[in-house]
């Protein structure tokens, strides 16, 4: 696997008119992998849009190395990084405590008498959006660290309501919440599943990347 960045180049207005809603990041991704982009079932790239230090970034996962044209589309000239993911995938181990950067879309589902499917909703105040997380991360492999307090060692560090583009036309609003924090790997290898997959919903739009660096 791969874990590429680009800065985006959002001084240029002309260069990057085209990226106003995540529909648009996503095509930017898929055409990056001109040559699996015509199989069937090509795998899903996870992605996501950081801001660091004043610079927005484009940040995907992929099984495949993007191509650098492609992925330096709407980028800053020269900021195309790719580096294998495998090794660093493959040193993680039980008990292991890394900082994460997750950028997701919390929801939840309310069933309806008679119907198969729950209607999703998003959650929408900073306490339900907290909980959403240290729920799911009992089964993704891993603990949120507590301080001596018992107070969780993570943060909500932005939250908005990002526009989405159907078919051209229909536009949507998706909840999206960017967390950092301090986590403790419970399940190696549900982690590792967890990193590779994602969590949660609406992937194929910049949610469900989790990114970790060990903690020193």
């Amino acid at each position: 696997m791969y874990l590429s960045r680009v800065e985006i180049d959002l001084n240029n207005r002309q260069k990057t008119k085209d990226l106003t809603h995540l529909g648009a990041y996503h095509n930017w991704v898929e055409q990056s992998f001109p040559e699996v982009i015509q199989e069937k079932a090509h795998p899903r790239n996870l992605w996501r849009i950081d801001t660091l230090e004043e610079k927005t970034y484009l940040i995907v996962l992929s099984n495949d190395k993007p191509d650098p044209s492609c992925f330096s589309r709407y980028g800053v000239e020269g900021t195309e990084v790719s580096k294998s993911y495998d090794q660093f995938l493959n040193s993680l181990t039980n008990g292991q405590r890394l900082q994460f950067r997750l950028t997701a879309n919390p929801t939840y589902s309310v069933i309806t008498p008679g119907e198969k499917r729950g209607k999703v909703y998003p959650h929408i105040t900073i306490r339900h959006q907290k909980e959403w997380l240290i729920k799911k991360s009992e089964k993704a492999g891993f603990r949120i660290l507590q301080n001596d307090e018992g107070d969780y060692s993570f943060n909500i560090v932005s939250r908005d309501q990002a526009t989405l583009r159907h078919n051209g036309n229909k536009t949507i609003r998706l909840s999206r919440v960017s967390y950092e924090g301090f986590l403790e790997i419970s399940d190696v290898d549900k982690f590792k599943d967890t990193l590779i997959h994602g969590i949660g919903r609406e992937k194929a739009y910049g949610m469900g990347l989790m990114t970790v660096i060990p903690v020193k």
